[in-house]
C-alpha cells in the first residue's frame, strides 16, 4: 500500500493523506514568558482542532510528529514532562475520538516509551481498531533514518532465513518493512513554526510530498491556517515524474 509513485490519475485537490511537523511549543511559551510544558499544553488544542479539520475536509490520514527519537537528549525536566502529557491526553481524548468512528495508531520506537504510556497506547489502539473514519497516525520516540535501518536489519533477516531473496528486494519490498507499511504516503507535509526542513520525519515516505512551511507557532495553528495549506496543496500539479503534458493527458 505504501507506494512511492503513486498513479498521476489521482487528480484530487484534497489531499488524502495529510502530516505534520508540530513546532513551535516551546517558542510559544518563551515568549509569554511561560514554561516550556505550558506550550506543549497548549499544542493539544491545536492537536484536537486539527483532527476534527482534517475528518471535516475528507482527508482520510492525518500523521502528526509528537516526538522525535533526538527529543530525547531534551532536558529531563521537559521529556518527562511531555510522557505525562502524553498518558493525559489519551485518557482524555480517547473516548471522543473512539465517538468520532477516529483510528488510532502509533508509530515509533514504542519499547522506549515508559510502561504507563505504552499501557495507555496499547489500550487507545485497541479501541479504535475497527473504527472506519479518520485514521490518526503520532508518530513517537521516531526518526526516519531509525526507520529505514529498522527496515534494512528486517529484510536482511529474511534473507538469512531464505524467506527473500536479495534481488528481490526492491521499493515495495523495503516499504512493507516501514512503520507506515499499512497507510498511503503523505500527499501534503505541513511544519509549523517557521522552520523549514523535515527533520528526520518519514525520510523514505515524503519523496513525493508537497511541503508547506508556516511561521505560526503550533498553538496558534487554527482552521484558517489548515486551509491555506489545503489551498496551496489544491493548486499544485502532481506529477510524480511525469511531465505536466503527460499528467493532463491521463486526465483527459
Amino acid at each position: 500500500m505504501n507506494d512511492p509513485s503513486p498513479n498521476p490519475k489521482n487528480d484530487s485537490s484534497v489531499p488524502r493523506h495529510v502530516a505534520i511537523i508540530m513546532d513551535g511549543n516551546g517558542r510559544w511559551a518563551n515568549s509569554r514568558k511561560k514554561p516550556r510544558h505550558s506550550g506543549h499544553r497548549a499544542g493539544v488544542k491545536s492537536v484536537r482542532l486539527s483532527v476534527e479539520f482534517a475528518a471535516q475536509s475528507g482527508i482520510e490520514y492525518l500523521t502528526l510528529f509528537a516526538f522525535s527519537s533526538e527529543n530525547w537528549s531534551r532536558p529531563k525536566e521537559e521529556v518527562s514532562s511531555l510522557m505525562n502529557l502524553f498518558v493525559e491526553a489519551l485518557r482524555r481524548e480517547i473516548d471522543e475520538l473512539h465517538r468520532n468512528n477516529v483510528r488510532l495508531k502509533f508509530v515509533g520506537a514504542l519499547d522506549e516509551l515508559n510502561p504507563g504510556l505504552k499501557e495507555k497506547i496499547t489500550q487507545s489502539e485497541q479501541k479504535t481498531a475497527a473504527n472506519s473514519g479518520l485514521t490518526l497516525t503520532v508518530a513517537i520516540a521516531y526518526g526516519g533514518r531509525w526507520d529505514i535501518i529498522e527496515a534494512s536489519k528486517a529484510l536482511t533477516r529474511r534473507v538469512s532465513d531464505g524467506s527473500l531473496q536479495i534481488d528481490d528486494i526492491d521499493d515495495a519490498e523495503f516499504a512493507a518493512e516501514l512503520q507506515m507499511s499499512d497507510i498511503p504516503d503523505p500527499d501534503l507535509l505541513i511544519r509549523t513554526g517557521g522552520e523549514q526542513r523535515i527533520s528526520n520525519f518519514l525520510l523514505w515516505n515524503l519523496a513525493y510530498a508537497e511541503l508547506w512551511f508556516t511561521d505560526v507557532l503550533w498553538p496558534e495553528f487554527d482552521e484558517a491556517v489548515f486551509d491555506s495549506a489545503l489551498s496551496f496543496y489544491a493548486g499544485k500539479q502532481r506529477r510524480f515524474g511525469h511531465t505536466g503534458d503527460q499528467v493532463e493527458a491521463v486526465r483527459c
